[in-house]
């Protein structure tokens, strides 16, 4: 039999307590229960009924000041505007762009280019580091709107510019925004194996259904109250819709730290949270080093993880020091978020003795398809590995922009996760290797290619590169650049470090450098990474300090 599991429909007929447009569920929150704490942030409380008349101003506002389609980018910290904008830009009939304040200054300007944004949102000092292309048209220059003006046109103070599109083929809701769920509302670009971003373009509906998959994955209790770590320019930021989509207050952290995340999981009677592997560490360290935190953590139920692997011996030590309950995802932007589910009773068998299922990815959703193809389309025999591939209402309209990749990326319908996968004979899967050479380090993917591009372009001394990822026990993987130096050269590593930093961001550097005489390749000329891998693998001292 072949390793092809659906567990549901192709298309969800129904989306069951879940609203097709994104903000339906906070506006039936806000008139049933106005007062009810939507986001708790620095101190302060945000109601659903606040939330809902935020994103009904900023909607207004939107529509004076850009056109129909519009893309707004918004940069940043985490803050209640990502929140506003989640809603309110896409309530507008616009896309919402998200920019990761963690890139280059170069980087965000290709970016805001590449999608074409007409506004750029955020702090002013992030505002500031975006300056347009050279390339990029005058009339094309965004208008940059600092927190202060959003923060205007959520009270309702904003200029208006234009006057708001009326059509007889465009449906209204009561303030004017949009109502079809298949209209693109987030734009959130990922790197891939081309080495340049790509926008994956999501929709009402794809945002809709992921709220469904994650329901039957990780169910939301009445009385849960959810902390959010993650940056809100990640797909995880899907976590907050899904818990303000079900009525549970979320907790805003601006960004990660242990010892802040004790305190907030005290105040707030947090019950369950999502972490990646590098700051699941950073908390059981602190803990180690100060153990009167642990008693402020007594509230936490339980922990999800997936935006990056979980080592095994992390994962024992996580469940015996903290005594509470753990469940992962598999997912990725393309998916709008996660699409396979290990649950909290597979962790406790794996926990107590079921090793293998220490490293699965977990079961399909129920409306989610996931077959496990060979290199010619065909479904392997159970227990053989092969290219996942997805379908469902969650997978993405496409890369914005980008017909070609698009077409490249799907088969008849069927999504090519570039991941490789194996179905064992209970229909759990596992991820047994990446296709797309990305690196995951501290829950940020890392394009091989475009770091070895950026090597190339910043250091004449080098003839070849092969960047890899190594294993690390606090981010996950550590970015491994294996150089080829040119005759004669001499390059110390922390000189093409600091080249690379330059032009990337601090997190896509490579943390380790090995010069090598040659790159194995095989005998078409292509570079045998997974051999190098192994060959790392064999000679950890040859890795040496990380940089």
């Amino acid at each position: 039999m072949g390793s092809r599991h659906q567990v549901g429909p192709h298309r969800a007929t129904t989306l069951q307590g879940v609203g097709l447009l994104l903000h339906e569920p906070i506006d039936e929150m806000a008139a049933s229960d106005p007062r009810r704490p939507a986001l708790y942030f620095l101190g302060g409380t945000v109601t659903f009924g606040e939330l809902s008349a935020r994103t009904k101003r900023v909607a207004a506002a939107l529509r004076h000041r850009t056109g129909p389609g519009d893309r707004v980018a918004i940069i940043g910290e985490n803050h209640p505007s990502w929140v506003e904008a989640y809603y309110g830009v896409p309530r507008a009939g616009r896309i919402l762009v998200f920019l990761n304040h963690r890139l280059a200054a170069a980087e965000l300007a290709a970016i805001v280019d590449r999608s074409g944004a007409t506004m750029v949102v955020g702090p002013r000092a992030e505002l500031d580091r975006i300056q347009p292309s050279p390339t990029t048209a005058h009339d094309s220059i965004p208008t940059y709107i600092d927190l202060d003006e959003w923060e205007r046109m959520g009270d309702g103070g904003a200029g208006k510019e234009r006057e708001p599109e009326r059509g007889p083929d465009r449906e209204q809701d009561p303030d004017g925004g949009p109502s079809f769920p298949d209209e693109p509302i987030w734009l959130i670009y990922t790197s891939g194996t081309t080495g340049s971003p790509k926008g994956a373009t999501l929709t009402h509906r794809n945002v809709a259904a992921s709220l469904v998959a994650s329901a039957h994955g990780r169910p939301i209790g009445p009385d849960d109250v959810f902390l959010h770590p993650f940056p809100l320019c990640h797909v995880a930021g899907y976590n907050v819709v899904r818990n303000l989509a079900a009525g549970r207050p979320v907790v805003l952290m601006d960004r990660f730290a242990p010892g802040e995340f004790i305190s907030l999981t005290s105040r707030y009677q947090v019950t369950k949270t999502t972490m990646a592997a590098t700051m699941l560490s950073s908390l059981l360290d602190h803990l180690e080093a100060h153990a009167e935190g642990r008693p402020a953590l007594a509230s936490l139920e339980g922990i999800a993880y997936g935006a990056a692997p979980m080592p095994p011996t992390l994962l024992r030590r996580a469940f015996a020091e903290l005594g509470i309950d753990f469940s992962q995802g598999y997912g990725m932007t393309e998916l709008a978020g996660n699409a396979v589910f290990l649950g909290i009773e597979e962790h406790r068998h794996a926990l107590a003795g079921a090793e293998h299922l220490l490293t699965a990815a977990g079961r399909p959703a129920p409306n989610v398809e996931v077959r496990v193809l060979d290199e010619d389309g065909h479904d392997v025999a159970t227990g053989r590995p092969g290219e996942i591939v997805i379908r469902g209402d969650q997978v993405m309209a496409g890369y914005w922009g980008d017909a070609e990749t698009t077409k490249a990326a799907f088969t008849q319908g069927w999504f090519h996760t570039g991941d490789i996968g194996v179905f064992d004979a209970d229909g759990v899967l596992s991820v047994v290797d990446r296709k797309k050479d990305v690196i995951v380090t501290g829950a940020e993917n890392v394009s091989s290619r475009e770091v070895e591009e950026e090597i190339l372009r910043s250091c004449p001394e080098v003839r070849e590169v092969a960047v890899v990822a190594v294993p690390d026990p606090h981010w996950g993987e550590n970015v491994c650049a294996v150089i080829v130096l040119r005759a004669g050269a001499t390059l110390p590593p922390d000189v093409l470090v600091g080249r690379v930093r330059e032009r990337l961001a601090g997190f896509k550097a490579p943390r380790h450098v090995v010069e090598v005489d040659e790159l194995a390749r095989n005998s078409l000329g292509k570079l045998l990474k997974q051999d190098l891998r192994r060959w790392l693998a064999d000679r950890p001292s040859v890795i040496g300090p990380r940089l």
